[in-house]
Formats: structure tokens, C-alpha cells, sequence
């Protein structure tokens, strides 16, 4: 069935494993990609980022890098120690040496940051000069897409890419719909993306206990544990550590989830969890994971990459529909916990990636839990509800232009205030 083909290629496009955030990976990435180029040290970089790409490295935690952070760091751990043909475990494997030497470097003006206007949101291109060399790599739209490589003005790859289309590089989307992956959930061949899925589990819940067993951040997900009672605490807990230690640093990978760490966490978590408590058959949570992580997907197709737009409001109401699908629920009840979940969370702002993700990610989860709840109880949000529309086919599409147009100028006021250009009164 062609339809399902392309529901294969998009779970394999999108559930990608990652070491460190995403956009600091995605530097690292090309930097190591721009100094294999080169074929040696370099003696000036600079870094040209979208806005949204200094937003989201600014306040996070880099592994492998002594704890340190920013732009500079994520850039010289790329050339420094890192292997390109790892992708977005670009960083994963760094020895003291190199450690030691990226948190020097990093103090030096070496690398030069240049913010990019009018480009699209993920874009990254490293300029890396030595001697009478210089490479030049290009990024655009998700975090491994390479789109150019020069070297001493000599193109030496480069591939089309429409600016004005984020998802021009990826398998069309348009083929996704609710009724669609409830169908693929239930009658797809798992032994295609049975790998896929059981890496999630294992990567996705060994970070998640680290977690909780130690303490990162600001122990968002122990908290819940400790002191919120209830039938999801421990999913949203067990969540929200998760990203307490992916963003402070943690070297355990993620599967990710539409370029975000977060996302996949957030997507994954509370249906493994729930599953495991309530010792639903194997087979059963692979389905619920097709359909959260596809749901997640499809939410999210519309914003793109990057946005002011929290994307785990989407994870967290996928999740739950994968939660849903675990209990047997109709689709209408799924569709009616979507219409409720995005109807009470959508507009949590994205203020880049930083230890706090840890407290929206179980806000999300526990608004998408209330959405469950009501829809359970044949209650949901109407038309003309705020922005709830007459389907939730249209819910998710105006929550996508939302996301992708609507926010544009609060992204711009959230980096001018995260850069102290321009202070609130």
C-alpha cells in the first residue's frame, strides 16, 4: 500500500538518535563536517546561525564538553573531536585531551558568531579558514541536512534546496492523517521498524531512569515522583527526568522525534511507562508508539523545525494518544483528546533549550492528560472554542500556522530579551 510506504520512510526520516541537544549537535556537526573538509586545524571560524539556532544553544548544556555551553563550544567540540559520519552523535565518543582543549579554545576569539536574518529557521553555515584555505558548509531546514560544501571557492557537493519550504527536503507529509495512523498502527508489518522502535525504549527510558536516579537540572521529574500523587505521575515524572538530564549534559542518547530530543522523549516516555505498569502485551506498545510518534509528526509538520512554539504541547497530546490507543479507545475519542490537548496548551512559548524544558514538558503532559480524561467522558472542546476548529484535521492545520507564522514576532522579542538587547519594563 503506498500510503503505509510512506508512513515507513517518515517514522525512519524522523526517529533519529542523538547525543546533546539538537541545534548545538547540528553545529558541532558541521563544524566537524567543515574541518574534515579542510584537513586541518583551522585559524579563524565563523559561525553564521538563524536566530532560532542561537535561542535554542545559548542556555543548554553540551556533552562531552566539561559542562560549558554556547555556540563557541558547540563549534570547536565539532572540529575539534568530532566525527562527522556520526551525524547527530557527532560528539558522542570525546577523550579528556579533547575535552580539556575545547573549554580553552573556547575562551579564545577563534570562532566568530554572525546571527543570520531573513533565513530559514534552522540554518547554520561554518566559514573555516587556514593558511590560504577556506571551506565553507551549509546547512538548511533540519539538522543534518548539508546542502552545500565548498572549498576554496570550488562547490565540492551541493544539492537543491527550497528555501521557502521547510519540508521540502523530507517525504511529503500531506499523506498523514488521524485515521490513517490509527490504520497503520493497527495493520502495519513491525518487523519493517521493529529496530527503530526498540531502540527508542531502551535509549529513551535508560536516560529517563538516569534521571531520575541522579540528580540534574532542577529534578523537575523527581519532584512530580515525590510529591504529586495520581494514575500518570510516574509517566510524567519519569518524562520530565528525562530531559532534566539531556539538558544539563547527560552523554546518553535519544531517539528523537521531528529533530527534537525532547519531542521524542516526550512522545515515547509515557507510553512505555504506562505499558510497563500496567503489563500490556509487547506487541501492543510497538502499535502505541507508531501511533504517538506519527501523531507527533503530523502535529508538528505544519511549525516546522523551529519555532516560538513549544513542540512538546504536540508530544505530550501525541503521547496520550498513543496512551488511548493502549486502552482500546475509538478514534473519535483519540481525535476528541487532540482537540482538547492542543485546544488548552498550544502557544507555550519555546525560550530555547535549557534545563526549565524539564517543567513544560510535564505541563504539556498534564494538560494532555486532563484532554484524555474529558474525552473519555464524551466531553471536548466545540468549534469556534478559541482556535478549535470543526474537525481536529483542521485544529492541527490552523495550530501549524499558528505555530510556523503567528509566532514569528514573539520569536524575535524572546531572543532580543534572552540576548539583553531589549529588557521588558
Amino acid at each position: 500500500m503506498e500510503q503505509f510506504d510512506a508512513y515507513y520512510t517518515i517514522l525512519n526520516e524522523e526517529l533519529v538518535t542523538a547525543t546533546g541537544c539538537t541545534e548545538p549537535i547540528a553545529l558541532a556537526f558541521v563544524s566537524a563536517m567543515a574541518r574534515k573538509v579542510l584537513e586541518k586545524d583551522p585559524t579563524k571560524i565563523i559561525a553564521y546561525c538563524s536566530a532560532n539556532v542561537v535561542k535554542n544553544v545559548k542556555s543548554v548544556t553540551i556533552p562531552n564538553t566539561n559542562n560549558n555551553r554556547g555556540i563557541m563550544t558547540a563549534v570547536n567540540a565539532g572540529w575539534i573531536a568530532g566525527d562527522a559520519d556520526k551525524e547527530l552523535e557527532v560528539i558522542s565518543i570525546v577523550s579528556d585531551e579533547q575535552k580539556q582543549r575545547i573549554e580553552e579554545i573556547s575562551k579564545t576569539n577563534l570562532v566568530e558568531v554572525v546571527c543570520l536574518k531573513d533565513e530559514p529557521n534552522l540554518s547554520i553555515r561554518i566559514q573555516m579558514f587556514s593558511d590560504e584555505d577556506e571551506v565553507n558548509v551549509t546547512l538548511y531546514h533540519t539538522h543534518t541536512n548539508i546542502t552545500k560544501v565548498e572549498k576554496n571557492k570550488e562547490i565540492l557537493y551541493e544539492k537543491s534546496c527550497d528555501l521557502d519550504n521547510f519540508n521540502a527536503s523530507l517525504t511529503d507529509r500531506s499523506v498523514l492523517n488521524l485515521k490513517g495512523i490509527q490504520e497503520f498502527a493497527t495493520n502495519c508489518k513491525l518487523e519493517r521498524i521493529s529496530d527503530l522502535l526498540e531502540k527508542q525504549i531502551e535509549i529513551n527510558m535508560a536516560i529517563a531512569n538516569e534521571g531520575i536516579k541522579n540528580g540534574y537540572g532542577a529534578c523537575v521529574g523527581k519532584t512530580i515522583l515525590e510529591n504529586i500523587p495520581g494514575n500518570y505521575s510516574s509517566c510524567i515524572a519519569m518524562t520530565a527526568a528525562a530531559s532534566d538530564a539531556r539538558m544539563s549534559g547527560c552523554q546518553l542518547p535519544v531517539m528523537t522525534n521531528s529533530g527534537s530530543g525532547n519531542q521524542g522523549i516526550t512522545t515515547s516516555v509515557p507510553v512505555i511507562v504506562y505499558a510497563q505498569e500496567h503489563n500490556i502485551d509487547h506487541e501492543k506498545l510497538l502499535r502505541a508508539l507508531v501511533l504517538a510518534n506519527l501523531c507527533t509528526i503530523h502535529f508538528k509538520t505544519g511549525i516546522g523545525r523551529l519555532s516560538a512554539y513549544c513542540g512538546v504541547v504536540c508530544a505530550a497530546v501525541a503521547s496520550f494518544a498513543g496512551i488511548a490507543y493502549i486502552n482500546d479507545e475509538s478514534l473519535c475519542v483519540i481525535e476528541d483528546l487532540i482537540t482538547n490537548g492542543l485546544a488548552t496548551a498550544s502557544g507555550m512559548i519555546c525560550d530555547g533549550a535549557k534545563e526549565s524544558c524539564a517543567s513544560k514538558i510535564s505541563t504539556a503532559l498534564f494538560s494532555a492528560m486532563l484532554g484524555y480524561e474529558m474525552a473519555r467522558s464524551k466531553r471536548v472542546f466545540k468549534d469556534e472554542c478559541g482556535i478549535v476548529q470543526d474537525c481536529v484535521e483542521h485544529t492541527i492545520k490552523v495550530v501549524g500556522t499558528l505555530g510556523h507564522e503567528g509566532m514569528r514576532q514573539t520569536d524575535n522579542m524572546i531572543l532580543d530579551i534572552m540576548t539583553k538587547n531589549k529588557i521588558a519594563d
